[in-house]
């Protein structure tokens, strides 16, 4: 028997590792490539957002829309670099909050968490809504005689229905369906924008960049509108745990999502904008629909409400999913209540988390039509709240990863500089923005102001109390290592058990 033989057959006791991983309970290592990645796809929704998103950039960046889209791509590759400096380095399923916690401490990990709920939460919300909105459009088109408002309610519970089947099935059933559904919507849209270019012509530099109604506040805001296109790109960092090799497969689909969905926004924003001026400038708020009937292409614009629908529902789908992980690595550290952190016996998901965000998630879109307000007006709205908590937990996350760099002696003056420029740009973008929409009347700062202050009073509160080790990561486990044998007293059930110290690779 030769030495590395007998070294497999009788290894040297290792017990220096826990039993199991503090996140345990979910279904480890199982989730591909391919669905890691459609998580972040689906989170985008690029068909969604290419319609809505083009829109409401184009109200506020006026003729510098293309221009503010190109911005905001640049931005958001920035922010994905910086995130990926956590995901190459340690797998969890806390996401923006684990890592702020790991490089600026537990309050502001504990801000970090708040602002990202309420990003993933919001822009749920907002994905039900569109897509019972586009839902909406499309049946009245078919018969415009039904009224518009039992449609949306029909609609969203329909959504509700499948959002809550698919996020207790699992990962990969939720991953699977957004992927199909997403890649089946962006060839459709994506077919009728190369059509839709054919028809408008040669390229006009105008619709590249006008003078006509821009200002620093437009370009600001509407490049918060446009980062929102992108919003929910990092959410495959939720499914570290999940993941197969994540510290490979999670920052490729980070940089993936982000690249693809910058090439299409950029084509669908040239796309309406060219043809907006064609003909003489958007009447409704379904510009991509207008442009498809004033072309001739009606039949293709109702194919599109369906892909756009649908995408809506895939988005709500991959925001909820990553908010339960969130709102599960909470409770595993001791912030939220311990029964958040429970899991499904058979399919392995977060359900004790599940059963809290699901409902409000599905009911408040409901409640919001049912009042008799339309889903696009509640839509600007929830997705100023959406923007904000997302933006906040990217700038957290930007200082944060310097410093972590700094504390593990692996930082370069290359990632100083792309994190504090992606933070700089952010944090003037969103000051802009907000200030704007607050002169606008938009209610939805005002929201936004109270939730803040709202989450700023609970952090507060649950300082007070003892907190074990917040930010946790997945890690090997005894059973996994060649000689493992688990640590004495090391349960590693993420209620204050010991763990490891700086981040390593997380086992497979």
């Amino acid at each position: 028997m030769s030495a590395l033989e007998e070294a497999i057959e009788r290894p040297e006791a290792v017990r220096s590792f826990a039993a199991r991983s503090p996140l345990h309970g979910l279904d480890r290592h199982t989730v591909g490539f391919a669905d890691v990645l459609a998580q972040s796809v689906a989170a985008i929704a690029p068909a969604a957002a290419s319609a809505m998103a083009v829109l409401m950039v184009a109200d506020l960046a006026g003729g510098a829309t293309v221009l503010v889209m190109a911005l905001a791509t640049i931005i958001t590759f920035l922010v994905a670099r910086t995130i990926n400096q956590f995901t190459r380095r340690f797998a969890a399923s806390g996401s923006l909050y684990t890592y702020a916690a790991r490089g600026l401490g537990t309050t502001a990990g504990l801000a970090t968490g708040a602002a990202i709920v309420v990003g993933y939460a919001f822009i749920s919300v907002f994905a039900l809504l569109g897509g019972a909105h586009y839902a909406t459009m499309l049946v009245t088109r078919l018969w415009p005689q039904l009224p518009a408002t039992p449609i949306a309610l029909g609609a969203l519970v329909i959504e509700a229905a499948v959002l809550a089947i698919v996020l207790v099935r699992g990962i990969r059933l939720s991953s699977r369906v957004a992927l199909v559904v997403e890649l089946v919507s962006v060839a459709l849209i994506l077919l009728l924008l190369i059509v839709l270019l054919v028809q408008i012509g040669p390229i006009h530099p105008a619709a590249i960049f006008s003078p006509d109604d821009v200002s620093v506040a437009g370009v600001a805001g509407g490049a918060v509108l446009a980062i929102t296109a992108f919003v929910g790109f990092e959410s495959s960092a939720t499914l570290g745990v999940e993941a197969r090799s994540p510290l490979k497969n999670i920052p490729r689909a980070i940089v993936w999502s982000v690249g693809v969905a910058g090439v299409f926004y950029l084509i669908a924003g040239y796309t309406q904008i060219a043809g907006a001026d064609a003909i003489g400038g958007p009447t409704s708020v379904a510009l991509l629909d207008e442009l498809a009937s004033r072309f001739g292409l009606s039949a293709w614009a109702a194919v599109a409400d369906v892909g756009i629908a649908t995408s809506g529902l895939a988005c709500a789908i991959a925001s909820t999913t990553a908010l339960t992980r969130i709102v599960f690595a909470l409770a595993r550290d001791g912030v939220a209540p311990a029964e958040l952190g429970r899991t499904h016996r058979r399919h392995r998901t977060p359900v004790g988390a599940i059963a809290v965000a699901a409902p409000p998630i599905t009911l408040v879109p409901i409640a919001v039509v049912a009042a008799g307000v339309s889903p696009w007006d509640a839509m600007r709205v929830i997705l100023l709240i959406s923007a904000s908590g997302y933006i906040v937990a990217y700038v957290l996350v930007c200082i944060a990863a310097p410093l972590f760099l700094r504390r593990i002696g692996e930082v370069t003056a290359g990632s100083v500089i792309v994190a504090v420029s992606a933070a700089a740009a952010l944090t003037g973008c969103l000051t802009v923005y907000l200030a704007a929409e607050a002169t606008a009347g938009n209610p939805g700062v005002w929201l936004t102001v109270g939730i803040a202050v709202i989450a700023a009073a609970l952090i507060r509160w649950r300082r007070r109390a003892p907190l074990g080790e917040v930010g946790r990561y997945d890690e090997p486990v005894a059973a996994h290592v060649l000689g493992g044998v688990a640590r004495s007293g090391s349960a590693g059930d993420g209620n204050g058990s010991a763990h490891g110290g700086e981040p390593g690779d997380a086992d497979g």
